[in-house]
């Protein structure tokens, strides 16, 4: 039996890898019990927020000022990011953006490179086009390196592993740390601490004879030139610190006006993300450190077509929270691989079709990837719309011919009042006639739910015979 997903056509991508997902029951379970717990966390600091109104309100209009002007702000960053010692790099795309990056890394003669997480480089599939170049990205987030080691793709903009448990990561340290670096220990047990402290002594190793390295940034103030990184395990304090070289790759919309701005993102994201009132490491640097050369890649790739969409834009105020992810039932079920892009769940069904356009069948299905429930509106911290966003990209996906038919023919009979009310006749009469289930390429849609009954009278005509019932 054929299953149609909310109008979208079950041989679409998205439908045909959310069904794989949906019988692995050991991923549903991963899915189920992480996204339950981060959402129970985030719920619990959000609450203590008295005035987490207000402050979601100001990370909104920050945002929007900062979209409407960002050639403005843009400037500014380069010019205070030079002024303090800085190179800064512009790539259009993602082809150019590797370029910049391999070609800085070949300068310094070096074949290695740690990274900090970063959503920007996933992108551009940065590791990759290194990989061609002869030169080797080393992971340091805990839950990236089990995706690089597991040789897998990243599932949750927050937690890249979601989907393993930790029998699954204990085997992959197992067999494949020793091809990374510092093998695991023989006798690694699954034990939250013990898989810590494996991934700690490998990667210290790196840390401490790497000379470049690669990050991106959750905000760039342009008012200082200063880039902010937040994360929750010392990896990205140690890269950004230790490297002769610092690289940034950093999305054009990662802007903020001010100094002052960034106040307001520190209390909206930590709590957001992992449900802390404060994350545990908050870097900042302004230019080039003493002893070390920093380069700032502003990638464009896509987000400039974003901006002039004055419905789709919006999506750019996302701050990389994945709130609407631990939230949304379609992700809780079926996992990111579903989406087939870095950015899944709701966030990424406005985002990645925006950014590379709806030409693949792929990116046309994204769209409907989507109950339309409207919980990712209600945790997004900068109040992004993301089911209007949703439903003004299915208006723009090119749907199959029975269902443009469908509509063309919805709109002529609509039209005009006299059509709608003769078809109702015509349908009245002809009632006993109309099957329960329609018939070819249509009838997916009633695989999952019954044809309305024809009444044997329609309200208009019910209201002319009894004159609005008062016969």
């Amino acid at each position: 039996m054929s299953v149609t997903f909310l109008g979208m056509p079950a041989d679409r991508p998205f439908p045909r890898n959310a069904a794989r997902a949906v019988r692995d029951s050991q991923l549903r379970f991963n899915l189920r019990k992480a996204t339950r717990t981060i959402r129970a966390r985030r719920a619990s600091v959000v609450a203590e927020a008295p005035d987490w109104a207000e402050l979601r309100e100001a990370g909104r209009a920050i945002k929007e000022h900062t979209l409407r002007n960002l050639d403005e702000y843009l400037v500014r960053l380069e010019e205070a990011v030079t002024a303090a010692g800085g190179h800064v790099h512009w790539a259009a795309d993602a082809t150019e953006a590797n370029r910049i990056v391999a070609d800085l890394v070949k300068a310094t003669g070096e074949t290695e490179v740690v990274k900090v997480k970063s959503m920007a480089t996933q992108e551009i599939g940065l590791n990759e086009a290194l990989h061609e170049q002869g030169i080797t990205a080393y992971e340091t987030d805990l839950a990236e390196l089990i995706v690089q080691l597991g040789d897998d793709r990243p599932s949750h903009i927050l937690v890249p592993a979601i989907h393993r448990n930790r029998a699954e990561i204990r085997e992959i340290f197992a067999e494949h740390m020793s091809g990374w670096g510092r093998p695991a220990p023989e006798d690694l047990t699954d034990e939250p601490a013990a898989l810590a402290e494996a991934a700690r002594l490998h990667l210290r190793e790196r840390f401490l004879k790497t000379k470049v390295a690669i990050s991106g940034a959750n905000f760039a103030i342009a008012e200082t030139g200063t880039l902010v990184v937040l994360e929750s395990e010392g990896n990205g304090r140690m890269c950004l610190t230790l490297p002769r070289t610092l690289i940034s790759v950093v999305g054009i919309e990662k802007v903020l006006p001010t100094w002052r701005d960034l106040e307001v993102f520190l209390q909206l994201l930590p709590r957001s993300s992992t449900g802390e009132r404060m994350n545990p490491y908050t870097s900042m640097w302004t230019g080039a450190a003493e002893g070390q050369e920093f380069h700032l890649v502003l990638l464009d790739n896509g987000r400039t077509g974003v901006l002039a969409d004055e419905v789709g834009r919006q999506a750019l105020r996302c701050i990389r929270c994945s709130a609407c992810l631990n939230v949304c039932p379609v992700y809780e079920r079926v996992g990111g691989h579903s989406y087939g892009s870095v950015y899944p769940g709701p966030i990424g069904a406005i985002l990645t079709p925006q950014l590379r356009g709806m030409g693949s069948e792929l990116d046309r299905s994204l769209p409907y990837a989507s109950s339309l429930c409207g919980a990712c509106y209600e945790v997004c911290p900068v109040a992004i719309d993301i089911p209007s966003v949703l439903v003004d990209l299915r208006s723009r996906a090119r749907h199959p011919w029975p269902e443009r038919a469908g509509m063309a023919a919805a709109g002529w009979v609509l039209e005009r009042s006299g059509r709608l009310a003769r078809l109702q006749r015509a349908g009245a009469r002809l009632r006993r006639l109309v099957p329960r289930r329609l018939p070819g390429p249509l009838g997916g849609w009633t695989d999952t739910r019954d044809l309305p009954e024809v009444p044997k009278e329609s309200f208009r005509d019910w209201w002319d015979r009894t004159d609005g019932g008062r016969r």
